[in-house]
């Protein structure tokens, strides 16, 4: 009788095993090529939740720390999804590259201009009062011909400052931004949560403005895109894709503290999880993925007048929003 159950326990065991792995096997495996703003947790907390192995999908995240890196593997095929400053399709659909832009990354108000705790400013009036004050040139990093440049000159422009009148330091490197800024190398950064929350928590620095404030309430950080060939051929894994961050992006919305603690698995952020989930509540509306095209468009066509874009494409060319919608209403 002992032989008997043994026996039976044995091969009920290896039927079990047989299973995981046939549901292993029938996971369709994606890559997602990503950078580090707090618009990519919805991302985050889908992989590690089972979000996006409950829509059949195993994801594999690609970390990049460039945008421009991001862009060029999605066009060469590298990575099936791309979640990237929303400028970035921009520069790839005016180089030829069939990209089509299908949701918001996830999350609002992500990207923060603040200002070292030593100059004492509060607004970019003050800023704009320090210098007709006749005072020493601020440097304040950004990244070039990026969505965080570009909430810099929209503030300058509504309170009348010369760009001239401050040194942008450009950078390449997200993470080499906030160690600049930690170090006192630069007086400003214009940067994204969880490492601006960060800032204002360890550095004592003051939040300027966010894009929300700059732009309007659903202008997003990043976008999601995918060359047009993944979304004729495979609509299904995108739209089970997008089901996935819509599942993350619930899950934060309602209980941030359990999505702090799933991206402690990864050590996604790598700030400290009180400053996370500072990060999550201070946001100024729930994550959600329809992002305003129009204002999107208006800070592009900023970006041409700049020189940064050469070419015509606009939004409404690139942008493919109706699965998202579908999904979301």
């Amino acid at each position: 009788m002992r032989h008997f159950i043994a026996t039976f326990l044995s091969v009920m065991l290896l039927c079990a095993g047989i299973g995981d792995a046939s549901a292993q096997q029938t996971l369709t495996r994606v890559k997602v090529g990503h950078l580090v703003a707090l618009d990519m947790a919805p991302l985050f907390v889908a992989k590690e939740s089972g979000c996006f192995a409950q829509n059949g999908l195993a994801v594999d995240t690609v970390f990049f720390a460039n945008p421009g890196d991001n862009n060029a593997a999605l066009a060469g095929g590298q990575i099936d999804f791309s979640l990237n400053p929303f400028t970035l399709p921009f520069f790839a659909a005016n180089s030829g590259v069939p990209i089509r832009v299908i949701a918001a990354a996830g999350g609002w108000g992500v990207m923060e201009v603040i200002a070292s705790h030593r100059l004492g400013f509060h607004s970019f009036a003050d800023l704009k009062a320090y210098i007709k004050a006749g005072k020493p040139k601020l440097k304040i990093a950004t990244l070039q011909g990026d969505t965080l440049e570009l909430i810099l000159t929209r503030e300058f422009a509504r309170y009348g400052i010369n760009s001239n009148d401050v040194q942008f330091v450009y950078f390449n490197d997200l993470l080499a931004m906030v160690e600049a800024f930690r170090t006192n190398q630069v007086d400003m950064l214009s940067h994204i949560k969880p490492y601006t929350t960060d800032m204002v928590a360890t550095k004592g620095a003051t939040v300027l403005a966010n894009n929300a404030q700059a732009w309007s309430l659903h202008t997003p950080n990043a976008v999601v895109s995918v060359l047009d060939s993944t979304l004729k051929n495979r609509p299904q894994v995108v739209r089970a894709f997008l089901n996935g961050m819509v599942c993350g992006a619930n899950l934060i919305n309602r209980s941030p503290e359990k999505a702090v603690a799933l991206l402690q698995k990864g050590n996604y952020f790598r700030v400290p999880p009180a400053v996370l989930l500072a990060s999550f509540k201070s946001a100024p509306a729930p994550i959600s993925f329809v992002p305003d095209v129009d204002s999107i468009q208006s800070v592009v066509t900023d970006l041409t007048k700049m020189g940064y874009i050469k070419g015509n494409v606009s939004a409404n060319d690139i942008f493919r929003l109706d699965m998202i919608k579908s999904i979301e209403h």
